[in-house]
């Protein structure tokens, strides 16, 4: 199903989705394909969700008009921290 289908289907709400296919230019993930899971009502369980969700499931709200993920690497330090006293 294409994102321009499901805001369709489902103004203005959240919903949760499984990512079929998507393509990456630079630092942006663009999704091309999804499958609906479920539509969500309640925005505290919709960000509930999203901080739950794995492997291509995403949740988003139907008023964004693309469906984009900015892909961020994560970058810290390795190796053990002492504490001075």
């Amino acid at each position: 199903m294409q994102w321009e289908e499901v805001r369709n289907i489902y103004p203005n709400q959240y919903v949760k989705l499984q990512i079929l296919t998507s393509h990456t230019e630079g630092n942006t993930k663009f999704v091309d394909d999804v499958a609906l899971i479920r539509a969500i009502q309640d925005p505290k369980e919709a960000t509930r969700e999203l901080l739950n969700s794995k492997d291509g499931i995403i949740v988003s709200h139907t008023s964004n008009k693309e469906l984009k993920i900015e892909l961020r690497s994560l970058r810290g330090l390795r190796g053990v921290m002492h504490n001075e006293n």
